[in-house]
């Protein structure tokens, strides 16, 4: 899966616990929860949805590295990465 690839399962998992997130211009470099008002029960669902599409394990310690679009887009790039290893 290419990047591109990868950032749109991230924003098509945002959706579906965000649905304002379609239509939102998203700075990929500000934080999601506060762009898009999602408390910490929908950011946990998110990253569940994500571990289910993408059969990759998140654990809780590498929430903080997930907050942005980039951010949470590399991260899920490297694991990736290493579980084709």
């Amino acid at each position: 899966m290419n990047e591109s690839e990868l950032r749109a399962t991230v924003l098509d998992a945002l959706a579906s616990i965000a649905p304002e997130a379609a239509s939102a211009a998203l700075d990929a470099k500000r934080s999601l929860r506060e762009q898009l008002d999602i408390d910490s029960v929908d950011f946990l669902n998110l990253l569940t949805t994500l571990h289910q599409r993408l059969g990759i394990d998140i654990p809780e310690a590498d929430y903080a590295q997930m907050q942005t679009l980039d951010a949470m887009t590399a991260y899920l790039a490297r694991k990736l990465d290493a579980a084709r290893r």
